[in-house]
């Protein structure tokens, strides 16, 4: 395998770069956000990146970014912290997930059903 300089993976191929963004909040949503990165990641739908280090302006992160084909924000909720992060970044959005558009109510619970996940992850397979 190789590695990939602009955005850090490792692929022995020249597909589309596509970098997932979840916005890991404190709420049942920004957990499933989080999960669904890992998943779609493991789905070899993309790769997730970091979100954070894209708000703080690391280089090395703002790079990732920049060299992405496509970039997949998944937002828990409508306050949109993620994509929000991009826009002030000045970095495009391709594609704008927000998880209780997808039918689940955000709460403070921090247990997440395996079945809301699966079905969260069906919804956004789509996408991909």
């Amino acid at each position: 395998m190789t590695e990939n300089t602009n955005c850090g993976c490792s692929c022995e191929c020249d597909s589309e770069i596509v970098g997932i963004y979840p916005c890991s909040g404190s709420a049942n949503v920004g957990i499933i956000s989080n999960q669904l990165a890992i998943e779609l990641t493991k789905a070899g739908k993309g790769k997730m990146l970091c979100t954070a280090g894209v708000g703080a302006k690391i280089p090395a992160q703002l790079k990732n970014a920049e060299g992405c084909d496509r970039i997949v924000v998944i937002d828990g909720c409508p306050m949109n912290c993620a994509s929000t992060v991009f826009e002030n970044a000045g970095i495009p959005v391709s594609e704008h997930i927000v998880v209780t558009e997808l039918g689940v109510k955000k709460t403070r619970d921090m247990d997440i059903e395996d079945s809301v996940l699966s079905e969260s992850l069906e919804k956004c397979m789509d996408l991909f």
